[in-house]
């Protein structure tokens, strides 16, 4: 396969083997302690869970990435990104633990929430921080294919750590205190690892000259509004319109995510959290496959349809199954819903990504990406507050179900009237 021979190519590169260490590392801890908080929040004997708790942990898990994410490269450009990955999961690993030893203490939910959100911040320099490294450890040559791998292998990574996660849950601990040490261990494993790069390696370079922090700080977000602006120009109304329709979708994935969350803490349990647990944990594994599959078949979708036509696709489709597939809330059908939703959302994720690298001048793009990140993030954040509103103690909500159908739809529509003009 050519992407394991380019992976062989790249890790004859030493440095790059040693940051791919801490980029596993690293990513797998954040995998391990996501899946800790999530059954924490949700599957938590002691807990009457509710779908606001659930909305609040999502928040805490996603927020910092876009409140922090389009200001931390301001500071990356002024701290040794060898010592960030350092401190950064040293600093991580002190924060978990406090955090699971607040899970054992019966304390306030705000400061469980305040530990895990700390935590979450810090997780947005380290990996922004890893893709500023890259260019030290590869030739130019090679970066492209680095920068496709690397990401790529650091997300299989999170998904293994939070496989890891269910299984000491499930099968050596019920305690979510224990896996969250687990977490803080493997940050400071990616900590040591780190001490194979040498402290300069990775820059900056000290000798570069760089504006005040206040000055760089307001110039970032002065850049963010600028990119809002580009957007709004005639000639980057695709770009506009295909991130509209994506932050929509993103909406509805999150808001049936919240809804599949409550199904399987109260309406597929059995009485057992375990059969709620595992039930969650191959939701995700199917949804999973569903990402998987839209890599593989959305560059051929979009080379067909064009990606306009393959974002009417996947909105269109997803307006017929998830209805189709949700409204029985019975287990097989709901998760065959995981798996198309998530082929959808990620197919047109990546459609989406497509057009806004083509048709966004160069010099915006940056920017624009950053104002990507934000909407991503927030749509999730946002729909979660939405089925915290709508949702039942048990998670059965027709009315959600066909709120996200008639979403679907609109986008469909409103993308086939923009794509025929």
């Amino acid at each position: 396969m050519a992407v394991v021979g380019d992976l062989r190519v790249l890790l004859r590169f030493q440095n790059f083997r040693r940051l791919l260490a801490v980029r596993l590392l690293s990513q797998g801890a954040d995998g391990v302690y996501q899946i800790a908080l999530a059954t924490y929040v949700v599957f938590s004997p002691e807990k009457q869970t509710s779908a606001t708790a659930i909305a609040s942990a999502m928040a805490v898990l996603l927020l910092p990435y876009s409140l922090v994410g389009p200001f931390a490269g301001v500071l990356l450009d002024r701290w040794r990104r060898r010592q960030v990955f350092l401190y950064g999961n040293l600093l991580r690993a002190l924060l978990a633990s406090l955090t699971a030893v607040l899970m054992l203490s019966g304390v306030p939910d705000w400061l469980f929430y305040a530990s895990a959100l700390c935590v979450t911040a810090v997780n947005r320099f380290v990996l922004a921080g890893l893709s500023a490294a890259l260019p030290r450890v590869v030739d130019p040559e090679r970066l492209v294919m680095a920068n496709s791998l690397s990401p790529t292998a650091g997300t299989l990574a999170a998904t293994l750590g939070g496989g890891l996660a269910f299984v000491v849950r499930l099968v050596g601990s019920d305690s979510d205190a224990a896996v969250v040490l687990l977490a803080a261990v493997l940050y400071v494993c990616s900590a040591l690892t780190s001490l194979r790069l040498a402290p300069d390696l990775l820059g900056p370079d000290r000798q570069q000259v760089r504006p005040r922090l206040r000055t760089a700080l307001t110039g970032t977000a002065r850049g963010l509004t600028e990119g809002v602006r580009h957007l709004a120009r005639p000639a980057r109304r695709e770009a506009a319109w295909a991130l509209t329709a994506m932050t929509l979708m993103r909406f509805c994935y999150g808001a049936l995510t919240v809804m599949v969350l409550m199904l399987c803490r109260y309406a597929w349990s059995s009485g057992s959290d375990d059969d709620g647990l595992a039930l969650l944990g191959l939701a995700v594994g199917i949804s999973g496959a569903g990402f998987f599959a839209a890599a593989v078949l959305t560059p051929a979708a979009a080379n067909r349809f064009g990606p306009g036509g393959w974002i009417i696709a996947c909105a269109a489709s997803a307006a017929v199954l998830e209805p189709a597939l949700g409204l029985s809330f019975a287990v097989v059908p709901v998760l065959v819903a995981a798996f198309v939703l998530g082929l959808t959302t990620q197919g047109a994720k990546i459609a989406t990504d497509t057009v806004v690298q083509s048709s966004v001048d160069d010099s915006f793009r940056g920017r624009i990406f950053a104002v990507y990140d934000v909407l991503f993030n927030v749509a999730f954040v946002g729909a979660a507050a939405v089925a915290a509103l709508m949702l039942p103690p048990d998670g059965r909500s027709v009315a959600l179900v066909v709120m996200v159908a008639v979403v679907y739809g609109a986008v469909a529509v409103a993308m086939a009237r923009f794509e025929r003009q």
